[in-house]
């Protein structure tokens, strides 16, 4: 599952062909790069693959391809939307909406592994597709062999060192780049199939069924390789909100869909004349003089895939920060233009870290092709089950039964696939899961963790409407100018309140209690975004609520709501904030909860400074020390 980087422009003014294009050079980067490999490590399972053989697996890859692909995301899972947005946190958002509270208990849970899993594919993607790429140098030459983890790595750390430049320039780049692309997987797919025409019989499902009847075993085992030809389809629901349906299903159809089937069943025409080419039967079906040229270009359009994905990494992590599954981070915008485009550091390290681990521990594709299986049916069966419950909400009758139908069948090939794979967990599947496990625990303790917090700090606490009234009537000594304080909870008396009027026993002439929100939908209109309500003579509740793809700015709001109410003065330097610093004191040692614990207090003191992530002057705040034992 990748989402990338994209304009900000709405689908609705942008011309129809830069979307398209668009599209090509960002959706499908990685599903695009999926023939480096997929085919050889599908009949690799076979000691002496047969005409047989080579027919049932090109059926099985085709009608895979039109069934999850082009059925399943295409026509299905685009209708999921939410508010235009996709991706398995905004289809999550979806899921739970009217659901009891043990069904959105099980749901969060679901989804949020989902999105765990989505982590080790963004680790396992620029390893498997740069590392496949750099293998045609073998082809070239087998005196290049011991480059190719060398090379790999170079690239890699290239590729993560520019992040923090962004992709504005070279974002443009990669649609081009990618037509091309695909043009030359169809060119080099006809030339192959116009020599053995005979390998388009497996166009027919009846190759596929006679493959499964007669192997069903192997055939099971199999569908652990098929999987590889569709990995990047989550990112045609991850991006919808980028690009649009229009644009992404006018671009699978028309260009994507015909290119790969061409480039499949040319390497099977391939195969089908001389077996031996199963060494890389991606670039041996071009010719002598044309194999460095490619190479070079599936070296580009592999780190396009890897870019695609180390971006998606940043967007989720952004969507779950927001929806308070992560603690606070760093987040820079890269183009003043684009908002799809931002860089944060400690996700572009952490997963720079772990590619190149990846590639020193398992140093070839193919290796690599079980680890990368799991992860991406792991998270495509959890969006067919979120989207079960979105899909089926609000229809009846008949056509609900026809969805239920359709996406049963649908689900029972994720499962198979999903199975098929963990039966490798020993071959490499281990990895995404151990990674997903502990992501998860880590998202999951976070959310639970603010959970307990809340739920503490609001216990016993005074109204604050009826406290700013008994200061009205009882003031303390007042000084110039506005006081903003930033509350977690509307409604009751913040603690960085109590925490000045105990130690500096002074309240500002103004007093405003700012709230800020993240809704479940991705943008929240200016005009809904903010609301206001006078407690007493001199203090107001201000409310401002941002969609989980939006970017709270305190200061930009405040700039809103004084031109919308000057009776409040709120002049920036006149302006001061009041924050509550917290430090959470784990009593309790020993036992598996304290551990959990243990943790959520770390990632407390590793979060973004709320200054900093809510763009507060950092010359305007003053903090409130406080220390919580949980």
């Amino acid at each position: 599952m990748s989402s990338a980087n994209s304009s900000s422009t709405s689908p609705a003014v942008t011309p129809r062909s830069a979307l398209i294009i668009g599209a090509l050079g960002v959706v499908y980067g990685d599903i695009g790069t999926s023939p480096l490999y997929t085919l050889r490590a599908c009949l690799e399972g076979y000691a002496h693959f047969t005409h047989d053989h080579v027919l049932g697996v090109l059926s099985i890859l085709f009608w895979m391809l039109m069934m999850v692909v082009s059925l399943k995301y295409i026509m299905f899972i685009l209708r999921a939307d939410n508010k235009g947005e996709g991706g398995t946190m905004a289809l999550l958002e979806l899921a739970i909406r009217g659901r009891s509270a043990r069904q959105k208990t099980i749901l969060i849970a679901l989804g949020t592994f989902g999105t765990a899993l989505f982590y080790g594919d963004s680790m396992i993607t620029p390893a498997i597709s740069v590392l496949s790429a750099v293998e045609g140098i073998s082809v070239v030459s087998d005196k290049f062999e011991h480059w190719i983890v060398p090379l790999a790595i170079v690239i890699l750390v290239g590729l993560f060192s520019i992040q923090s430049r962004g992709t504005a320039v070279v974002g443009k780049l990669f649609g081009p780049i990618m037509v091309f692309w695909f043009l030359c997987l169809g060119a080099m797919g006809i030339w192959q199939i116009s020599q053995t025409p005979s390998v388009l019989y497996a166009l027919n499902p009846v190759w596929a069924w006679r493959l499964a009847s007669d192997f069903p075993l192997q055939t099971y085992l199999l569908l652990g390789a098929v999987v590889l030809a569709l990995t990047g389809a989550e990112a045609l629901y991850a991006d919808m909100g980028h690009f649009g349906r229009s644009a992404i299903r006018r671009a699978w159809f028309v260009l994507v869909l015909p290119a790969l089937t061409l480039c499949y069943f040319g390497q099977g025409a391939l195969l089908l004349r001389d077996p031996t080419a199963i060494k890389n039967p991606f670039f041996l079906m071009a010719p002598e003089w044309a194999l460095i040229p490619l190479v070079i270009l599936a070296g580009a359009a592999t780190v396009i895939a890897s870019q695609a994905v180390i971006s998606g990494a940043f967007s989720v992590t952004r969507q779950a920060v927001q929806l308070g599954f992560w603690p606070r981070m760093e987040i820079l915008h890269t183009s003043e233009r684009e908002e799809g485009q931002i860089y944060m550091p400690r996700v572009n390290s952490m997963l720079l870290i772990a590619v190149v681990a990846l590639v020193l521990i398992f140093r070839k594709s193919d290796d690599l092709a079980f680890a990368y299986g799991f992860a991406v049916t792991g998270t495509m069966l959890v969006t067919t089950i979120l989207a079960f419950e979105v899909l089926l909400r609000d229809c009846s009758g008949f056509m609900k039964a026809m969805w239920r139908v359709a996406l049963s069948i649908l689900l029972l090939i994720d499962i198979l696939f999903f199975s098929a794979n963990s039966i490798k967990l020993h071959e490499g599947g281990w990895m995404p899961l151990l990674v997903g496990l502990i992501i998860f625990s880590i998202m999951m303790t976070w959310r639970n963790g603010r959970a307990l917090l809340y739920e503490m700090q609001v216990r016993d606490k005074q109204q604050l409407a009826e406290f700013m009234a008994l200061l009205e009537k009882y003031p303390p000594a007042r000084v110039d100018g506005t006081a903003i304080f930033m509350t977690e909870s509307v409604g009751v008396v913040p603690s960085a309140l109590l925490h000045n009027l105990k130690h500096n026993k002074v309240l500002h002439k103004q007093v405003v209690f700012l709230h800020v929100d993240v809704a479940d939908v991705p943008h929240v209109p200016e005009s809904e975004r903010f609301s206001w309500k006078q407690l007493s003579e001199s203090s107001w509740q201000a409310s401002a609520n941002y969609g989980f793809k939006d970017e709270p700015d305190v200061p930009q709001a405040l700039e809103f709501l004084a031109r919308a109410h000057p009776e409040v003065n709120l002049e920036p330097m006149l302006t001061s904030y009041f924050l509550s610093r917290q430090t959470i004191v784990v009593v309790k040692q020993g036992t598996l909860q304290s551990l959990r614990r243990s943790l959520f207090a770390f990632m407390a003191r590793s979060a973004t400074r709320s200054t900093r992530f809510f763009k507060i002057p950092p010359n305007r705040v003053v903090e409130m020390g406080m220390q919580i034992e949980i």
